[in-house]
């Protein structure tokens, strides 16, 4: 399974650059969810690769905390345009952390899906099937928050 996690709210640019956008409250009670959320639900995860951007990383390593797992720094996810399929070959199910659009255009690569993919929410797939699309609100009822 490949669990694929949009980074919570950020804030805007302040002259640093995008790649140093930190999560705002929201984005860490988003990311915070969903860590909790993954885990209630009982998925087992092998590893979670995020991409190095300020609010990705911030959002993985709030999420892996809930997980029993350290997040893997994975640049690939930065820069757009990967295969999600070799970033996980061998490595078991794994959660990745990103950026629209290319999450969603994974999704639809890799199972024909039209998504609106919301920030901190988290989509379930094998290839060729969705599983599960959940919103971060979605994420915030189950986890109890």
């Amino acid at each position: 399974m490949i669990y694929l996690l949009r980074h919570g709210d950020a804030e805007a640019d302040h002259g640093e650059g995008d790649a140093a956008r930190e999560l705002t409250g929201k984005g860490r009670r988003q990311a915070d969810a969903a860590g909790r959320a993954i885990a209630r639900l009982g998925y087992r995860l092998d590893g979670c690769l995020a991409s190095p951007k300020a609010r990705a990383l911030g959002t993985a390593r709030l999420a892996c905390a809930h997980l029993d797992l350290e997040p893997e720094i994975c640049e690939p996810i930065a820069d757009g345009g990967y295969d999600t399929l070799k970033l996980v070959a061998g490595r078991g199910d794994q959660l990745l952390v990103g950026h629209e659009p290319d999450m969603s255009d994974e999704i639809a690569r890799l199972t024909g899906a039209d998504v609106k993919f919301k920030k901190g929410g988290l989509a379930v797939l094998q290839p060729g099937m969705l599983r599960v699309l959940m919103t971060p609100a979605e994420l915030a009822a189950v986890a109890g928050s």
